[in-house]
């Protein structure tokens, strides 16, 4: 199908793009990599009257290390996050993560800030974000602010980012000696999530298994607690609140949530 009409303004740098927030609100959408927004667009379940397209803005791209804290440009793309050495060195569970978005064209053009941003429960980078216990970094007309992972993803693609503001950076705790494990159980390789399973270092998050991604509670504090793996992730599903669809009913994602977190458990690289 083919989009509503709309207009196109290239943002010069992120100030740029939050005074353009300003003069157009509601009429505007931003536009990265594109690969949510555009879909959306072409099934008219979105219509903007105008793009801003914040793709080629050099501050909000690369990869740095800030003390004890990798940051990410919002406009990173999956491909330069996967394959990034200073990310598969201090944070390789991201670095991982990264490479299982969707497929090859989809990772090379595909942005962090647009996939935190879409907060697909199902999506692989927000499930990580939320296990690396990492934070984004808010800017809009009243200033900037960091909100963690934890309390960034609202609701069902919803999010903590207020009218006006824009995703500039990602920050994630470097931990190059934590063990860490990944598990997502899909139809095909390059699919969503029917179930995702991130761990590192006692911290457990579930992709679809709810409007958000989500803390397995209760299987972290059995492992704080000396529980072994096993008996932790029998625990997994609590607390949870799965939908259902033509992939998988509320049982099977509680049991793939289960085994998933066994196996991400039993599996941790480090």
């Amino acid at each position: 199908m083919i989009p509503a009409p709309f207009d196109y303004v290239q943002a010069e740098s992120a100030a740029h793009a939050i005074a353009l927030l300003a003069e157009h609100g509601d009429d505007a959408k931003l536009l990265a990599g594109g690969h949510s927004l555009l879909p959306m667009m072409k099934l008219r379940l979105a219509a903007p009257e105008v793009l801003i397209d914040i793709a080629r803005v050099p501050e909000l791209a690369g990869i740095t290390r800030d003390g004890d804290e990798l940051v990410i440009g919002a406009a990173t793309r999956h491909a330069d996050l996967a394959g990034s050495a200073l990310v598969r060195a201090q944070a390789p569970l991201l670095a991982h993560a990264a490479s299982l978005v969707g497929d090859p064209q989809i990772r090379h053009r595909g942005t962090i800030g647009g996939s935190l941003a879409h907060a697909d429960p199902a999506a692989d980078l927000p499930m990580a974000l939320v296990a690396l216990g990492g934070s984004v970094q808010l800017s809009g007309p009243d200033g900037a602010r960091a909100v963690a992972a934890d309390d960034f993803f609202t609701g069902f693609f919803e999010t903590a980012l207020e009218p006006g503001e824009l995703l500039t950076a990602v920050r994630v705790p470097c931990r190059p000696d934590a063990v860490w494990g990944y598990q997502k159980f899909v139809r095909r390789a390059n699919d969503w999530a029917i179930v995702g399973v991130a761990t590192i270092g006692g911290r457990i998050a579930l992709a679809n298994m709810g409007p958000v991604p989500l803390r397995a509670r209760a299987a972290e504090d059995a492992l704080a607690a000396g529980a072994s793996p096993a008996e932790a992730a029998r625990l997994a599903a609590e607390g949870t609140s799965p939908g259902e669809d033509i992939h998988a009913d509320r049982g099977y994602r509680e049991h793939l949530a289960r085994v998933l977190t066994r196996r991400a458990l039993d599996g941790e690289h480090s």
